[in-house]
């Protein structure tokens, strides 16, 4: 049963948008926000980036996992977490860096992780 409901990410200070990804196609399974993300383009990009990762820690032969990753720019947060249950998708949320609060959103996302259903 899938359960892809990430209308919670609104709800995050700063929320600007969100999308739950498919990191084998980069194709978006949910989405919310207030327009001013492509979400489709979003999904597609942060795959790469994704998949990058997954590359490092191959590379460099990392008994290890991505827990999250934070972009952080001049004006906007960008927080990748791939879901711990399902770690071939991955959730996406960009902030308003004025707004958010990098830790309560960790929580938050964490908390929203725990909802979803793959």
């Amino acid at each position: 049963m899938l359960c892809t409901d990430i209308e919670a990410t609104s709800e995050i200070g700063g929320f600007i948008g969100a999308c739950l990804v498919d990191s084998g196609s980069g194709l978006v399974l949910a989405e919310t926000g207030d327009g001013r993300i492509d979400m489709e383009a979003a999904a597609a990009l942060n795959t790469q980036i994704v998949r990058a990762e997954h590359e490092v820690i191959e590379v460099l032969d990392l008994d290890d996992h991505i827990e999250d990753i934070l972009i952080t720019m001049g004006k906007q947060l960008h927080f990748i977490r791939p879901l711990e249950k399902s770690p071939g998708v991955f959730l996406y949320v960009a902030l308003d860096k004025k707004q958010a609060n990098l830790g309560m959103a960790r929580m938050q996302v964490g908390r929203i992780e725990s909802t979803l259903k793959m």
